[in-house]
Formats: C-alpha cells, structure tokens, sequence
C-alpha cells in the first residue's frame, strides 16, 4: 500500500476525493486523502462492523480506536447522540480530515485527537474499531493492551479482524489476557469479536 497509514505524518502527496457511507440508518459521505488507510472507499471491515454491531450505549463516552478519517466515529456520534464520542489515531492528517467531517455532518458530540493526546483517565462505556492489524503482532498486542483496560465496567469492545489476518488467534489471546472475548459475527472472511472488561480478579 506504499507508505503505511500509520505515520503520524504521511509523507505521501495529498490527493483528496470523497466516499460514500451507506448503512440502513445513515448516508454519510466523507472527505478522504492519500496517506491514510482505505481512502478509496470504505473497507470492507468497517461496513461489516457497522452493519452488525449492536446500537451503542445511548450515554457515556465511547471511543473509535484507530478512526481514520472517521466513519466509524461518526456512525457512533449519529446513533447515540447523547454520547461523547472519541476518535483516536496516530494519524495527524486523518485526524484534521475526520474533523471536517463530523462538522459537515453537523456533529458536536465527537471529537478527533491523536492518541498520546487523550485523558488517560477516560473510561469507555464502548470500544469500536477495525484495528490495525498490519502494525504487527507485538505493536498490536501493546495498543490493544493499552486501550482495552479503559473499558469501563461492563463495557464492550468490538472489533473487526480479517480470519486470514489472525482473528481466531487475536481472540484466543485477548481471552487469555483476561477479556472474555466471543465472536459475533462473520461475514465475507471478516470476524466481528466482542470483547468484554477485565472482571476484578481478572488482570494478568
């Protein structure tokens, strides 16, 4: 894919153009630009996230981990708009890009910041997002390991994982962190897992 989407800042030349978001509750379209993942079209894994995941809590603050341009972000601040929705990247160019469209699609319950820039203090009633598997084993293990501990009691992370990119080893391993973990669905070799909090006792 050339230069990876996770530099904080690509290096690629822009080229911007747009994208349409088509779910049975919501059209969204949003601005893209080259440097940043999946900017030609909404990823096949984010629209199975979408399209099968419970609605989200209808209040507390939710997070989009790895947001990208933000159509996952977004989606949660439309569904639950008494929510406060967080989008995290490491990605400086997506995050401007995903600002300007929650704006255009007249959002003020969401807000994009790179990740090093968010209160480490904030407890997530849920976790979505579409990970970003090709950073690697051990760099995946360690982002994960750092934001699913912000689960607030009895919150749920879904995340949707490619079977062929590791979702059925990715699910073992979460278990055996200590965040019970099933799969939900699965769709066009993509594997939706619902992860669960810790549960006291349980923090290997």
């Amino acid at each position: 894919m050339g230069e990876h989407y996770f530099a904080e800042r690509p290096g690629a030349a822009s080229r911007r153009r747009t994208v349409d978001l088509v779910l049975p509750d919501l059209h969204l379209r949003l601005d893209t630009d080259s440097g940043m993942f999946s900017p030609d079209r909404i990823d096949p894994g984010t629209r199975v996230l979408l399209e099968t995941v419970p609605e989200p809590p209808a209040t507390g603050d939710l997070l989009d981990l790895g947001c990208g341009y933000g159509p996952i972000a977004i989606t949660m601040a439309k569904r639950s708009p008494q929510a406060s929705v967080w989008g995290v990247d490491v990605n400086q160019r997506a995050i401007t890009l995903a600002e300007g469209n929650a704006k255009a699609a007249g959002l003020d319950n969401v807000r994009f910041s790179l990740a090093d820039e968010t209160d480490p203090g904030l407890r997530f009633a849920a976790i979505w997002s579409n990970p970003p598997i090709r950073i690697g084993k051990a760099a995946l293990h360690e982002l994960l390991l750092t934001w699913l501990p912000r689960l607030a009691p009895g919150g749920l992370a879904h995340l949707v994982v490619q079977k062929h990119l590791g979702s059925d080893s990715l699910q073992r391993w979460l278990a055996a962190q200590g965040f019970p973990t099933e799969r939900i669905a699965s769709r066009s070799a993509y594997r939706v897992l619902r992860v669960a909090s810790r549960t006291e006792g349980n923090t290997r």
